[in-house]
Order: structure tokens, then C-alpha cells, then sequence
């Protein structure tokens, strides 16, 4: 039996916006992402022997150093000065691969939490938050999850202020043969966009600002009646001429009946579609089953949801 079981939520983008490139190398972006109820499950167990194990239910998906739970526990234990300290971990996937829903950060999102309540280190929200930046750009909002901006490559991170997710439901797709690269999508962007690129902080926070007081917000507090304002993705516009799957899948979302917004997530290839509520989706989702099987696309009706990583 397992110590400890840790719930890992996929994410999606409600908006991605490329403003330019910081010193480092990486793209400043202005996000707001979202939690879903779309979640990999991770159980962990002490091992007294020092060695740091993973298995996985799925083949395709590597369990040694390149998985970002082994370098999550790998970093965990180099800073806890404990070079002893040994975990069992089991991971049961249900967020696709591969799919820009975050899945592999919140796995290693997952294995922080898990493994500071297993290793009873007890580092402190802002500790591991240093640490989950150090693995990767969405590791930290994994860790915190619902609805925030995020800033910075992503690890900025400021609440929306809401007193509770929407209750809207999501109609999510992939085309499980589709895959993007995402170095090659930010790649591609800065290509066809570069020149149009934001140099300096100032310009930055402008468009920051601009997001916080924007439609979007107003809408998810439900300040404003709906429809919603159309969702941006700034490597959608790249990603779609390339990828026949995203605008066969777009196309099949946007017809569906009742849907509020289509968008892609993060670099893709996922889709998604909200409705108003879960029940709405998942009549969407009945109504286009046979379409998308013929399209090749798997499918998925979640809820938003208030929270990121979090035990059992």
C-alpha cells in the first residue's frame, strides 16, 4: 500500500500572448491559465535503501532521469542535505502526453508536495515554489493552481481575483498522432512574429496591465454577461497552418452547439471548447462523438477547478 497519494490536474491556456523575448533567452508571456478536474494520480512510499524508483501505467512515457518526477525528487533530496533519503513512486496517467495541458509539470509538481509530507522535510509553500521554477515554467502553477496570471516565462504568478471558478464545463480533444514541439512552436513564432516583438519592461507591464483590467477577467468573475471575449493563444496562429489535426479539431469545436469559446492550449496540440456548464459539454461532446472518432480525436468533459496539486 502507498504512504501517500498526491492528485497531479492538467491546466489549460484561456490566454497566451507572446510579448517579446527576455535577456535569458526565454519568451516573456502574459497568461491566464486555468486548473481542470482532468488529473494523473501519483502514490509514493519510502524505500530505506536510498534509491528513487518510478513506474508508470503507460509504456511510452520514460521513468528514469528525463521524467520530471525523478528530477523533481533528485533536486528535493540534493536540497534537503539527505543524500539517504529513497521513494517508491506510481503514476497512473490520465492527462495525455505531450498535449500542452502541463501534465508532465504537474507530475513533477506532484512529487514535490508528495515527497516533502513523505520525507517530512516540510520546506514551505515559498521553498518549493523556488524549486518547482527550477524544473520547469508551468511547474509552479501546477502546484498552486485555478485560475491566475502568469507572467514572467510563467512562474509569476498573481490570483484572479474570483471567489470561485466559473462552473462552465470544457470539451477537450486531441489527435493522440498529433504531436508539436514546443521549442519549435515558440521558434516558429519568433520567426513569423518577431518583428513585432515588446524590448522593454515598461512595454511589458503595459500589456500585463491591460490583461488584469481586460474582458477576459471581467468575464470569469462574471462581471460581465456572457459571450465571452475570444480567446487568444499567440502559438495557435503558428501552430494551426501546420497541424491538419488542429484545424480539422477547431473547426468540429466551433460547430458544436452552445460553446462559449475554441481555443488551443499552450503549444498543442490539445483543443477545447467551454460551455456554460458540464452538462452542456458533455451534450456537445455526444453530439460530435461520431465526428470525432472519425477525425481520430480523443475526447474528455471536465470542470474547472479551484485548486492545483494536492494529496489524495
Amino acid at each position: 500500500m502507498a504512504d501517500l497519494c498526491v492528485q497531479a490536474p492538467a491546466k489549460i491556456n484561456l490566454h497566451l500572448e507572446v510579448l517579446g523575448l527576455r535577456p535569458d533567452g526565454f519568451h516573456e508571456l502574459a497568461m491566464v491559465m486555468q486548473t481542470i478536474d482532468l488529473a494523473d494520480s501519483l502514490e509514493l512510499s519510502s524505500r530505506d535503501d536510498g534509491q528513487i524508483r518510478l513506474r508508470c501505467d503507460r509504456v511510452d512515457l520514460p521513468t528514469d532521469g528525463h521524467n520530471l518526477i525523478v528530477k523533481a525528487a533528485e533536486l528535493l533530496r540534493q536540497r534537503s542535505g539527505q543524500a539517504g533519503l529513497g521513494a517508491e513512486l506510481s503514476l497512473r496517467k490520465r492527462i495525455p502526453i505531450g498535449a500542452g495541458l502541463a501534465g508532465g509539470s504537474s507530475d513533477g509538481a506532484a512529487a514535490l508536495v508528495g515527497l516533502d509530507r513523505l520525507w517530512n522535510l516540510n520546506l514551505g509553500a515559498q521553498e518549493l515554489h523556488r524549486l518547482a521554477a527550477e524544473l520547469g515554467s508551468d511547474v509552479p502553477f501546477c502546484l498552486e493552481g485555478g485560475s491566475r496570471f502568469c507572467f514572467g516565462r510563467g512562474e509569476r504568478l498573481e490570483p484572479l481575483p474570483l471567489e470561485a471558478p466559473p462552473p462552465w464545463g470544457v470539451l477537450l480533444i486531441k489527435d493522440p498522432s498529433a504531436s508539436v514541439s514546443t521549442p519549435w512552436a515558440y521558434g516558429r513564432c519568433k520567426a513569423l512574429r518577431g518583428d513585432f516583438y515588446l524590448e522593454r519592461e515598461v512595454d511589458f507591464e503595459q500589456r500585463r496591465a491591460v490583461l488584469r483590467a481586460g474582458a477576459l477577467r471581467a468575464a470569469l468573475a462574471g462581471v460581465r454577461a456572457l459571450p465571452l471575449p475570444p480567446l487568444r493563444n499567440d502559438l495557435q496562429a503558428v501552430v494551426e497552418p501546420d497541424q491538419a489535426s488542429v484545424r480539422s479539431g477547431l473547426a468540429l469545436l466551433r460547430d458544436a452547439p452552445g460553446t462559449m469559446a475554441v481555443a488551443m492550449s499552450g503549444s498543442g496540440p490539445s483543443l477545447f471548447a467551454l460551455f456554460p456548464s458540464l452538462e452542456m459539454a458533455e451534450a456537445a461532446g455526444a453530439q460530435l462523438a461520431g465526428a470525432l472518432e472519425r477525425g481520430g480525436f480523443e475526447a474528455w468533459c471536465c470542470r474547472f477547478s479551484g485548486s492545483g496539486v494536492r494529496l489524495g
